[in-house]
């Protein structure tokens, strides 16, 4: 029997739409497991707007499996959509692919060194390895093994015989465009990313071409395999199809019964698949609340096939912080995979988990990144002592575990900005790196760099992919003897109760209360006053006391967080750039 007892994460927008989904396929399939849709069109890399179409499903889904329902979450891979152009910036992919577009996505090659059969399957791998990093569980539905099997061969030839029907509907949305104004391009890390709508087939026409009139199927073609078809005749007895190709000048009569290369239209096949599988829950992005949109004319055309439209809510954009600075990925769009070598699967669940569907976010690849693990470290210590609001506890939850289970996690999860100074300072050295990491807590040093993983991988992915070369760390060889001269004796102090202080203060806790410490004991106040004993002018003596031991050390003004520094160059090496 399936559980309907509910936690204190019904205060979420997740349990809330479970509800929903819980009463509505109870009212529409009594007894079935429950069905929530995603469609991915692989047409190229498939970036983080796209995430979004699954991840607000899935959590739905693994909410109503948590309480004891059954549930399929159906990933529809588009790959029989047509191929619409060559996308910039993809390694091993140059001009001559343009002479596929217009052939169905599994027809086209993989990019040059791809290990996969074709164009979808290439960027369709990418996907499911990052969705099985994500833990989200589901069943991909190829739809060119559906088309060309003949499983939807009923459901064509019943659009066909009710081609009128639809085309009534479709009529109501038909309207002159207006010519598009010209928008300037969004640089790449300001941009939003939204999933194009109906899984990148909103250029697809609604089968209205044609002086035979309307018909809502589109044939492959028998020579070229592009879909540049004109259907010019069909006999709804015999099924007999007739249709022209305006790339090739090839033409055949087919029978429809037993014809297997082509596909309804995006419009007409959306909501045909809505009927097939039984979908009771699929968002769809903020594009289609316009008239005319593929989930808007198909909530009416599903009718026809004997459905209804899923409850589904509109998701807003998803917006990219940094993505300019990003080596890797020669200008494109950035990708789940993308996002999970700089990040643990358990923050990027928590963007999307988090912020309901209608809100946007940002995933961030610059500094950004750093001040979202701190605001997840804050989470986590507050849902482990109680102080977390249910709301809280209830993204948390969903960001750590799955209905299946807990997702992997990092051991020993220190601070991402300290693992980050380490990483950028050590330079790939391992062995320094564990060394600093465990004078962090010398009470409990680390036995292996491995309790700090993944994310210490992450943190070190991070400024190696991601911080410029003119921001990275480099520590001075030998100490700045001309600055060193020009200090007056009250800079010379503070350098001298630093040093005098290092030995016995040596961890990141003691550190910190040091380099803090010293311009409040110059000012003749105690190194634990706090900030609300202090006078204003306390603050600007750190600042400036900051300033030089940066100066002193890596010849900037500013740097990693400075007990982390101090503990990443050494006891020793500390004492010599600063003239001991």
């Amino acid at each position: 029997m399936p559980i309907v007892a509910q936690s204190t994460e019904t205060t979420d927008w997740v349990s809330r739409f479970a509800d929903e989904v819980i009463e509505e396929s109870e009212r529409r399939a009594p007894g079935k497991p429950v069905v929530v849709a995603s469609g991915l069109s692989p047409s190229g890399p498939i970036h983080l707007g796209n995430l979004r179409e699954v991840m607000t499903p899935h959590l739905v889904a693994d909410e109503i499996r948590r309480r004891g329902y059954q549930v399929r979450h159906l990933i529809s891979w588009d790959d029989y959509d047509r191929y619409r152009k060559v996308p910039a910036g993809v390694p091993g992919v140059d001009e001559t692919w343009a002479e596929h577009i217009g052939k169905p996505l599994t027809s086209v090659p993989a990019p040059k060194g791809s290990a996969y059969p074709n164009w979808a399957e290439h960027f369709k791998a990418a996907m499911v390895e990052s969705l099985a990093e994500l833990g989200v569980e589901f069943d991909g539905i190829s739809q060119t093994q559906q088309y060309t099997s003949g499983v939807y061969r009923e459901q064509i030839l019943h659009a066909m015989r009710h081609r009128g029907d639809i085309d009534a509907i479709l009529a109501q949305y038909r309207t002159k465009k207006a010519p598009a104004k010209k928008q300037q391009q969004k640089p790449v890390d300001e941009a939003e990313l939204e999933a194009a709508e109906g899984s990148g087939a909103a250029a697809e026409d609604d089968g209205s071409s044609g002086s035979a009139g309307y018909f809502p199927y589109k044939p492959y073609c028998g020579n070229c395999e592009k879909d540049l078809t004109t259907v010019t005749s069909y006999d709804d007895d015999s099924t007999e199809l007739t249709y022209s190709c305006t790339s090739c000048g090839f033409s055949e009569t087919v029978r429809l019964n037993e014809f297997n290369r082509g596909k309804l239209v995006w419009k007409v096949d959306w909501p045909m698949r809505w009927a097939y599988e039984g979908v009771i829950f699929e968002p769809s992005g903020v594009d289609h609340s316009s008239p005319g949109s593929s989930f808007q004319v198909g909530g009416q055309i599903v009718g026809i096939f004997g459905g209804k439209q899923p409850i589904g809510p509109m998701y807003a954009f998803v917006g990219i912080s940094g993505m300019a600075k990003m080596s890797s990925s020669k200008g494109g769009v950035p990708t789940p995979a993308d996002a999970l070598k700089i990040m643990e699967p358990q923050l990027l669940r928590w963007l999307y988990a988090r912020r309901r569907p209608n809100q946007s976010f940002k995933v961030a690849f610059d500094q950004e990144i750093q001040r979202l693990y701190d605001e997840w470290d804050r989470l986590e210590a507050k849902v482990a002592d109680g102080s977390a609001l249910p709301a809280d506890v209830a993204a948390h939850s969903r960001a750590v575990r799955t209905a299946s289970g807990e997702l992997p996690r990092t051991p020993r999860p220190l601070p991402y900005r300290t693992l980050a100074s380490v990483a950028d300072i050590t330079a790939g050295h391992e062995d320094q790196a564990l060394r600093i990491l465990s004078d962090l807590d010398p009470a409990n040093p680390l036995a292996s760099l491995d309790e700090a993983r993944p994310r210490y991988d992450k943190a070190e992915a991070w400024i190696n992919t991601h911080v410029p070369a003119d921001q990275r760390t480099i520590v001075r060889d030998e100490p700045d003897t001309e600055l060193l001269k020009t200090l007056d004796e009250q800079a010379r102090e503070s350098l001298r109760l630093l040093l005098d202080g290092l030995a016995d203060n040596w961890s990141l806790d003691g550190l910190t209360h040091l380099v803090y410490g010293v311009p409040k004991v110059q000012a003749g106040f105690s190194a634990d006053a706090t900030p609300k004993e202090l006078p204003p002018e306390i603050k600007t003596a750190q600042r400036s006391f900051f300033a030089l031991l940066y100066q002193l050390l890596v010849s900037r003004d500013t740097g990693p967080r400075l007990p982390t520094l101090l503990l990443a160059v050494g006891q020793d090496r500390v004492r010599h750039l600063l003239g001991a």
